[in-house]
């Protein structure tokens, strides 16, 4: 008997020491698949979104980018943003097109009309909004877009929408020049259109879809890649480790997730819009139309005398007052004095002994392309970089200037970036060391317009906390951010990249890095106040302004 249970009790503890080797054996092939496969995700049986490395829990049921648990200001922050982005539109159902918001039936008065104004003064102009039957609107959230400009003077100012939430909107200017001064006012989109821009920035973030080539010897297969995938098949997880930002390829099913070698655009989706739906976004009907004046567009403006201006600056700080304004063709700002570098030799003594960095989008690649072409010392170091993608760097030894740019990380809708080459914006700052002859320049905004604002929101955060940290170890280092534009729109760009979607973003930018030690180009209103048609990429004169400013950052006019 005693035998029997001592060949039980040993057989019990041999396959408890089996079951421990066996466990043992289990988490090293998993640990060795999570360095294989960076982390690859699956779906569990009850049909769960699994990953080790999730930490809290995202809001989005189908976006899993909130990966890191928000500290209690960050919360806050972040429902502050949420709120005052939210676009007024009443439920009221189904809008018939004839119902909607009709441009070309609505209209515009300039409400204190006068035989004359001064500068400084303030102008207001009410906006009525119609339908195409030609009924007044009972309710708002239409984007308007308005501007005050002088063509003979090549003069041009932005005004501020508020929207009564009855088909009144008032559109508020502030008369900076002394002229003729017309105005403008024209419709970006539709109540009825931004309802479902909404809907499908909520609910089809991935509308844009990217890819990457994963590649080992003879093997190589192409597989999607977001920030937001359906949880349907095994990922492979590329959130950065520093930053957190999350990045999701469907693993491949040959190749381990170490194997992706690129990164590129695949395209954009088709078909997202029911033919109701269309109708709402049409060129030449509902899309950047102007809106008609029942009277007078246009009024005189005198200048103030000298005693009226000096008291005039006392009382100016109002919301309604832009940033700036052009004249003859040149930006000038509200509250800072800008210089004119008109002569290569000018921007050569300014970057003299300094490091430029340049980091984002196209629009700052314009900045370098700009300065090497502009600058003729400022010769392009060829790094073999693909074209229009970079790194690109350029060097003007004789005055010991360097310049480089540098693409943000994912997502990023460009042709092929290789997989080593995707930096994030925030890694890339904390390696910098900053001082007095060190320029960082950003600009992040285009890539994110599909996507959930919390997705920006979190770059930024990212962004700022390494602007921060960078400004506390060399405060004598100078950061600018060059803010979003307005753009060219058509039926299928409005779906994808619509200023309505880039008009969140550039709040929600403006508000981040307020307050912080960083210089703003107000490349908004430098876009929107201009006589030259919106492009995502301006026109050269508006691109050196933006230098022209930015350089007045980096080397101020002494008082």
């Amino acid at each position: 008997m005693w035998i029997s249970f001592y060949k039980l009790r040993f057989f019990c503890c041999l396959l408890a020491v089996l079951t421990v080797v066996v466990l043992v054996i289990n988490v090293t092939q998993v640990e060795y698949l999570d360095r294989e496969t960076v982390s690859t995700t699956f779906i569990d049986s009850s049909g769960q979104f699994v990953s080790s490395q999730v930490v809290g829990t995202s809001r989005n049921p189908y976006c899993d980018y909130e990966h890191q648990a928000l500290s209690s200001q960050e919360r806050v922050e972040e429902d502050s943003l949420l709120t005052a982005l939210q676009w007024q539109i009443p439920d009221v159902g189904p809008v018939p097109f004839l119902k909607s918001s009709d441009p070309s039936s609505s209209y515009f008065v300039i409400l204190n009309s006068a035989d004359f104004f001064k500068v400084g003064s303030q102008l207001e102009v009410l906006v009525h909004v119609q339908d195409f039957q030609r009924q007044p609107k009972k309710y708002g959230g239409d984007y308007l877009q308005a501007r005050i400009h002088s063509p003979k003077l090549q003069a041009g100012a932005v005004g501020r929408v508020v929207d009564y939430q009855n088909g009144f909107y008032k559109v508020f200017f502030t008369l900076l020049w002394p002229g003729r001064v017309k105005v403008s006012v024209s419709m970006v989109h539709p109540s009825e259109g931004i309802r479902v821009l909404q809907h499908l920035q909520e609910e089809k973030p991935d509308r844009v879809y990217f890819k990457s080539l994963f590649r080992s010897g003879r093997i190589s297969e192409t597989t999607e890649c977001n920030v937001c995938l359906p949880r349907i098949l095994p990922l492979c997880n590329f959130t950065d480790l520093y930053t957190g930002e999350p990045w999701f390829c469907f693993k491949p099913k040959k190749l381990p997730c170490s194997s992706r070698i690129n990164h590129f655009k695949g395209g954009y989706q088709k078909g997202l819009l029911t033919t109701a739906e269309s109708a709402f976004f049409q060129s030449g009907v509902n899309i950047k139309m102007p809106i008609n004046s029942s009277g007078p567009d246009w009024v005189t403006v005198v200048p103030r005398r000298k005693k009226e201006s000096n008291n005039s600056k006392l009382s100016q700080g109002s919301g309604t007052f832009p940033s700036g304004h052009y004249y003859k063709d040149q930006w000038k700002p509200r509250n800072f004095k800008i210089r004119q570098f008109n002569d290569p030799d000018n921007i050569t003594e300014c970057l003299q002994r300094k490091v430029v960095y340049l980091f984002g989008d196209s629009t700052i690649r314009q900045w370098f392309e700009y300065l090497t072409a502009f600058v003729p010392d400022l010769v392009e170091f060829n790094l073999g970089s693909p074209k229009n993608v970079g790194p690109f760097l350029a060097v003007d030894q004789k005055h010991n200037i360097l310049l480089k740019y540098r693409c943000h990380g994912p997502p990023i809708r460009f042709t092929t970036v290789f997989s080593s080459e995707l930096h994030y914006v925030a890694n890339e700052l904390n390696g910098i060391v900053g001082g007095k002859n060190t320029v960082v320049a950003i600009a992040v905004w285009s890539h994110f317009s599909t996507f959930p604002l919390e997705v920006y929101i979190r770059r930024l955060r990212n962004i700022r906390r390494a602007v921060v940290q960078l400004l506390d170890r060399s405060p004598k280092t100078v950061v600018v951010i060059r803010t979003a534009n307005v753009q060219e729109l058509g039926p299928e760009a409005s779906l994808f990249s619509s200023d309505w979607y880039s008009f969140q973003l550039d709040t929600v930018l403006r508000r981040m890095f307020s307050g912080i030690g960083v210089y703003l180009v107000d490349a908004w209103e430098m876009t929107l106040a201009h006589y030259l048609p919106h492009k995502l990429h301006p026109d050269e004169v508006i691109v050196k302004n933006q230098l022209d400013m930015f350089l007045s950052f980096v080397c101020p006019l002494e008082t």
